[in-house]
């Protein structure tokens, strides 16, 4: 199975740029990995409500019906380290192509993705702007990796 994170619109700060990339490489050692930024919609001046909407109808255009979908948010499943390790590795002993996080825009997502998705994920119960939410979701899928591996980079 095909691990991707999608994430909506641009990383715009160079440190999390960095980091993103570093551990794309990382997590590439373990299994096909893909990074993939969608593009945002050009819309000002606009509701949150059409914002998530427009988002939405870029996600949908491109999901597949055997795509097991898993939202980034704060309503999701809550593990610790190694819960997210072996619930990571139980998504991925499933029969669908792609296993794709998505981490949506600044308003969340529309009703239409929650009906779509199979999964919700929380990294916390604290609130995270939702460009660091990538580089924190990169680096615990790397960390849930190694800890199905049992290498040493988990220090429990």
């Amino acid at each position: 199975m095909k691990l991707e994170v999608w994430a909506i619109g641009k990383t715009t700060e160079t440190y999390l740029q960095t980091g993103i990339s570093h551990y794309e490489q990382r997590l590439s050692r373990y299994l096909p990995f893909v990074w993939q930024t969608l593009p945002a919609p050009k819309v000002k001046h606009h509701s949150p409500q059409y914002i998530k909407q427009q988002e939405s109808a870029v996600v949908l255009a491109k999901l597949h019906p055997d795509d097991y979908l898993i939202l980034l948010d704060e309503r999701g499943l809550l593990f610790n380290s190694v819960e997210l390790a072996h619930w990571l590795q139980q998504c991925l002993q499933m029969p669908a192509r792609r296993l794709i996080f998505l981490i949506g825009g600044a308003y969340g997502f529309s009703s239409d993705l929650y009906d779509r998705a199979n999964a919700q994920l929380a990294l916390s119960r604290l609130t995270f702007p939702h460009q660091m939410v990538r580089l924190f979701l990169l680096e615990q899928l790397y960390r849930a990796m190694t800890i199905l591996r049992n290498e040493p980079y988990h220090n429990e």
